[in-house]
């Protein structure tokens, strides 16, 4: 208790969070054993930063950041405009499916929300959608990074639970194209009973059949890339880290053979990568220290004694979990609430019989709903940096607050039917 007293002592005194475990672990360390057994903090975080799920994270971010960066997801978007772009809603349906897509592709949040949001916003306001429409749209679909694979966020957690990645992902995949769904059928409903919120595009303004499957051309090398990593992944042909390094080197060679590779998008690719990988480093880093700390402590074995004792079914407990995870949504960033939460409930889960791999699925849907919720929310920053200055937080919140709901009724479908989660990956194993 006094560990996690002294974490958020820190956070509340505007320590990174990265820093705040750090600076508890080896303070604890310190105090409790003394200076010789500080070498346990750094093999513990020597050892963590070598596993071969970790070492995947910088591979994928690289490829998600190439295909950005050289306009090749610009294309995805544009195909699916020239498509979609005759229905109702059609453009907002489109951004949801771009997201599910561009998360296949870099299965990060910040990437998916900007590169997504800066081609949809503008079409969507060009075209007199309403505005919160637009907003919740570009919010939602990109956070499915959180939940279609390559997952960075699950890789994390698969990492610090000691659980399967591939197992995960297969898990992952149908709630992931489920939530993604949900989304297209309520801006459908939306757009068929509000039709002044998603109009259509006028017929003078829809592209010819020529010129729709021109532009298809356009979007299979970036597909291709897709289906070589998930496909080696799901087949087992790859490791999720082979699949990683195949997929950085596809984007580079699709990003050269469609001439979209100059210096100053490597270099923003780059950068970008080196950003995002030195901010999971950090929370890789810290966390290893935090938990040796804290398994030495029997922090664990006492947790799972209480927990055998008490009153409640196992299911309230999981949905007691569920709500701390979504409270500290409210005040944290999705890659510390993993790392903080994932070593203190994962034992407990396993105590209960609950399969640690579904209670991960439930994790990740429930982090989706933390990047929505104010105050900390992730992607309401990341929204507020692309949107118009006439625009307040107030617009992002009521655009954003029907997709939360959506993503309540995702988590619960996945709670209170397993299967969901499940079946894939015991049909896989089966075979």
């Amino acid at each position: 208790m006094l560990m996690f007293g002294c974490v958020f002592g820190l956070f509340a005194v505007g320590v990174p969070i990265a820093f705040s475990l750090l600076i508890v672990g080896i303070g604890f360390t310190f105090f409790l054993w003394g200076p010789s057994h500080l070498y346990m903090a750094a093999s513990s975080t020597f050892g963590m930063m070598r596993t071969p799920l970790f070492v995947a994270i910088p591979l994928f971010i690289l490829m998600g950041n190439v295909l950005a960066y050289t306009g090749i997801a610009e294309e995805l978007y544009t195909a699916l405009y020239y498509w979609v772009g005759r229905l109702r809603g059609g453009l907002a349906m489109g951004t949801i499916a771009v997201g599910a897509i561009f998360a296949a592709m870099c299965g990060t949040i910040e990437v998916g929300t900007l590169t997504v949001g800066i081609m949809a916003l503008p079409a969507m306001d060009k075209r007199g959608y309403s505005k919160h429409i637009a907003i919740g749209s570009v919010a939602a679909g990109g956070l499915l990074g959180l939940l279609i694979p390559p997952s960075i966020a699950a890789i994390c957690f698969a990492g610090v639970a000691g659980v399967s990645l591939g197992k995960l992902y297969f898990s992952m995949f149908i709630p992931g194209f489920l939530l993604a769904s949900i989304y297209i059928v309520y801006i459908g409903i939306r757009a068929y009973l509000q039709p002044r919120l998603c109009p259509a595009l006028r017929k003078e303004e829809a592209p010819s059949w020529r010129e729709k499957f021109k532009i298809l051309r356009g979007v299979v090398l970036p597909l291709l890339v897709i289906v070589l990593v998930l496909g080696g992944i799901y087949s087992g042909t790859t490791t999720p880290t082979e699949a990683a390094g195949i997929g950085a080197l596809s984007a580079f060679i699709v990003a050269i053979a469609k001439r979209r590779l100059n210096w100053q998008n490597l270099k923003d690719a780059l950068s970008t990568t080196f950003r995002l990988v030195g901010m999971v480093a950090w929370f890789i880093m810290s966390i290893g220290v935090f938990v040796n700390a804290y398994n030495a402590l029997g922090a664990p074995q006492m947790i799972e004694r209480v927990v055998s004792t008490f009153p409640a079914g196992g299911l309230v407990i999981i949905i007691l979990m569920q709500l701390t995870i979504f409270l500290l949504g409210c005040i944290m960033e999705d890659f510390a609430i993993i790392m903080l939460t994932t070593p203190i409930f994962v034992p407990i889960v396993t105590t209960l019989g609950f399969d640690p791999v579904w209670f991960g699925v439930l994790v990740m849907v429930n982090i989706q709903c933390a990047c929505l919720t104010p105050p900390f929310g992730i992607s309401l920053f990341y929204m507020r940096s692309i949107i118009p200055p006439d625009i307040g937080m107030l617009d992002i919140y009521r655009g954003v607050a029907p997709f939360v709901g959506l993503q309540i009724i995702c988590l619960l479908m996945v709670m209170f039917f397993p299967p969901i989660a499940t079946w894939l990956p015991s049909l896989i194993i089966a075979k």
